[in-house]
């Protein structure tokens, strides 16, 4: 699987990488149809200490793409959030594939 990087008014990091490519290497895994993934990092200006922290992340399987997006006070937790996003959005595509 091919995944790619790109920040938004953030500092590229290898350590962000590194964790990213850990759990979506969990999720390919277990979904051996997921082509691609794109991870995205960007810094918003929120009014809430809770968020600002994003992280997109966007995968290429058979069907339409799935896409997770999450906002926190870490890079960490937003990562971690949008992997269970996408990890519920495999379990009913692989489901849906299954019955047909």
């Amino acid at each position: 699987m091919n995944i790619n990087f790109e920040y938004d008014d953030v500092k590229a990091s290898n350590r962000l990488e590194i964790m990213a490519a850990e759990k979506l290497e969990k999720l390919l895994d277990k979904y051996d149809f997921i082509v691609r993934s794109d991870v995205f990092f960007k810094k918003e200006n929120t009014s809430s200490p809770e968020s600002g922290m994003v992280c997109n992340i966007r995968l290429s399987a058979p069907g339409p793409r799935l896409f997770a997006q999450s906002s926190s006070d870490s890079f960490e937790a937003s990562i971690a959030s949008s992997i269970e996003d996408l990890k519920r959005q495999l379990e009913r595509r692989k489901a849906k594939m299954q019955s047909h």
